[in-house]
């Protein structure tokens, strides 16, 4: 698999980064907003703290269908899983022909603040766009899949798609950052009581936020009839994330005409990535894959 570090559409090397060699500069500089002190840091089963410089990691398949999809791996925003969800969701979307880039977004506590991780994920789907002929994707066909946490921020980057984060830094700033369909998995979606209890909304909100800081950061308020077709999967037996919060957002997709199909497992609790052969989870990547060939989004 090829890869290559972007700055724009320049592809250069940047020794100097604390990125891991191939990755996919999100920003020309520094990000908007600030960063962790790096060096980032990863665990044995590559859990990533201190991103320094948010990146991309791109799988390319061999033979591409021309669909993409940003991968956003959960971690309640204070570390990212990528070992154990996006990484191997992504050796299995490239797999099926579809190129998939792992997110590794800056982290609100470590630098940058509330608004950083939102930057990243609204800049990565414009960097995709923009440069879907150099990466042969259909600018067209590109999703955004996230796990737990990193669901939330793939579902705030489908309802918001055009929030001013930051001020445009260049030509890839003008692409949209709306992706084509999301896929969110076991996710963190509300911020209302009595569903309040993720480390995500600890992280985002602190412990008492007013009304009106939750009501921003809950993806199921957001929900309107621009807003892309949805694909939802969880366990009813989810200790982290309450199954309401795939409930509340199926609720008000419907209500506003958006195409959704939803799949709730008796058994599996959270943070499942692909799913441990024989359970009920691994069932999802499958009905993934029949969702996207029927041209459900």
């Amino acid at each position: 698999m090829k890869r290559l570090i972007c700055l724009g559409l320049v592809f250069v090397s940047l020794p100097a980064l604390a990125m891991p060699p191939g990755a996919i500069a999100l920003w020309p500089g520094a990000p908007p907003g600030g960063a962790a002190g790096g060096p980032q840091q990863a665990s044995g089963k590559g859990s990533i703290t201190q991103v320094a410089q948010p990146y991309l990691i791109a799988h390319l398949p061999a033979r591409s269908t021309g669909m993409a999809m940003l991968v956003i791996s959960g971690g309640g925003y204070a570390h990212i899983e990528a070992g154990k969800e996006s990484a191997p969701a992504a050796t299995w979307l490239q797999a099926q022909g579809i190129a998939a880039f792992e997110l590794v977004y800056r982290l609100p506590r470590e630098g940058g603040g509330t608004s950083a991780p939102f930057q990243d994920a609204q800049r990565a789907m414009r960097l995709l766009r923009s440069s879907a002929a150099q990466w042969q994707i259909d600018p067209a066909r590109i999703g955004v899949l996230g796990f737990s946490a990193g669901a939330h921020l793939a579902g705030m980057t489908a309802v918001r798609p055009d929030a001013p984060l930051t001020a445009a830094t260049d030509a890839i700033d003008r692409a949209s950052a709306r992706p084509d369909f999301a896929v969110l998995l076991y996710p963190v979606l509300t911020m209302q009581a009595p569903f309040d209890t993720t480390h995500a909304k600890k992280t985002l909100l602190g412990a008492a936020p007013a009304q009106s800081a939750r009501d921003a950061l809950s993806v199921e308020l957001l929900v309107d009839g621009r807003t892309p077709p949805v694909f939802l999967a969880q366990a009813l037996d989810d200790p982290v994330a309450p199954v309401d919060n795939s409930l509340l957002m199926f609720a008000a997709l419907r209500s506003a005409q958006v195409p959704v199909a939803l799949h709730l497992f008796q058994h599996g609790g959270h943070g499942w990535g692909l799913g441990k052969a024989g359970s009920e989870p691994a069932a999802w990547p499958l009905l993934l894959q029949a969702w996207l060939r029927a041209g459900s989004y």
